[in-house]
C-alpha cells in the first residue's frame, strides 16, 4: 500500500549531526523508519541515539547495507553528497536543501538517470508511505493515516494542509510525495503518477501544483492513461505575472505556466479541480463514492 519508499529500505541520513539532519533524523526514527547509519566527515566511530555514524557513504553502505539517502548538507555540498551516495549504491535519494545551483541540480538528476537512481527533489519536503511506517523527509509525522489516497505535491506546507484534512475526513494516504519546487528536479508529476497507476492500493490522487512550468500541463496528457480519479489544487491565483512566488519554479514567463492553463487542462483531462485546499478532501470523497 505505498509506492517508492518501504519499510525495507534501509537508509542513510548525510549530514546527521548538524542541527536539522539531528531533528529530522529522530523523527524519522520516531515514525518508523529503517534509519540505519548517519554520515558525517569528522565525526566518523561515534553514534547518534544508537545510529552509528560514518566518515563516508563507502563506509556506511559496507557496513549496513544501506540502499537509501536524505541529504542534510549545505546547498553548495549537496552534489558531492548525491555523487557519493549514488556512486556507492544508492538507489533511492532524497535532497532536502533549497538553492541548490542549477547547474549541480543537473549532473545529480542526469547521474541517478544513468544509474536507475530514484531522486526526490532538491528542494523538497520528501516522502512518507504511512501503510509502511516509514519516511524520509521533513512533514509532521502526526497528520497522516495509512489509506488508499496517494498525494503528489510541488509545496510542502499545503501538502500538509490537505493531507491533514484527508486523515481528518477518514481518507488516509498510501504515499506522499514531494517532488521539490526547483526548477530542476528529479521526479515529475507524470513519473509519480505511472508509480501510483501501478499500485492496486492506491484508489485515487490529489495532485498539488502550482503556477510556473508546464509539469502540470504534462501530467493532464497523461491523465487518460492513469485509470483513477484525480483532485487537483493549483497554487498561485493571486500571484502576478512575471513575480517568482516561493518556489524557483514558481514563475509565469510569457504567458507560459499560468493558473488558467493548467486548470484548463486538468479539467479537459477529467481532474476534479478545486479552488481552495481545504476543498480537497470533500472533492476525494466524493470521487472514491
Amino acid at each position: 500500500m505505498a509506492i517508492m519508499l518501504y519499510r525495507h529500505h534501509r537508509i542513510v541520513v548525510q549530514g546527521i549531526t548538524g542541527n536539522q539532519g539531528a531533528f529530522h533524523a529522530r523523527q524519522m526514527k520516531a515514525y518508523g523508519a529503517n534509519v540505519v547509519a548517519g554520515v558525517s566527515p569528522g565525526r566518523g566511530g561515534t553514534e547518534f541515539e544508537g545510529t552509528p555514524v560514518f566518515e563516508t557513504m563507502r563506509e556506511a553502505v559496507a557496513r549496513t547495507g544501506a540502499d537509501a539517502s536524505i541529504v542534510f548538507v549545505p546547498a553548495p555540498f549537496a552534489k558531492d553528497a548525491a555523487f557519493e551516495a549514488m556512486e556507492n549504491g544508492i538507489r533511492l535519494l532524497v535532497l532536502i536543501p533549497e538553492h541548490i545551483p542549477v547547474q549541480d541540480a543537473i549532473a545529480i538528476v542526469t547521474r541517478a538517470e544513468d544509474l536507475g537512481v530514484t531522486v526526490i527533489g532538491p528542494n523538497t519536503f520528501g516522502l512518507i508511505s504511512p501503510g509502511e511506517r516509514t519516511k524520509m523527509g521533513i512533514m509532521p509525522n502526526h497528520i497522516y493515516r495509512p489509506g488508499p489516497v496517494g498525494v503528489v505535491a510541488r509545496s510542502g506546507t499545503l501538502s500538509y494542509e490537505i493531507a491533514f484534512a484527508l486523515t481528518n475526513a477518514g481518507l488516509g494516504q498510501s504515499t506522499v510525495v514531494g517532488m521539490g519546487g526547483d526548477p530542476v528536479v528529479g521526479q515529475t508529476f507524470v513519473s509519480v503518477l505511472k508509480h501510483f497507476k501501478d499500485d492496486p492500493d492506491t484508489k485515487a490522487v490529489v495532485l498539488v501544483g502550482e503556477i510556473g512550468g508546464s509539469a502540470e500541463e504534462e501530467a493532464a496528457e497523461y491523465l487518460a492513461t492513469l485509470g483513477k480519479p484525480v483532485v487537483a489544487y493549483l497554487a498561485g491565483r493571486a500571484a502576478p505575472p512575471g513575480k517568482r512566488m516561493g518556489h524557483a519554479g514558481a514563475i509565469i514567463e510569457r504567458g507560459r505556466g499560468t493558473l488558467e492553463s493548467k486548470e484548463r487542462a486538468l479539467r479537459a483531462a477529467g481532474a476534479t479541480v478545486v479552488k481552495m485546499p481545504w476543498e480537497v478532501a470533500e472533492a476525494v470523497a466524493a470521487v472514491l463514492r
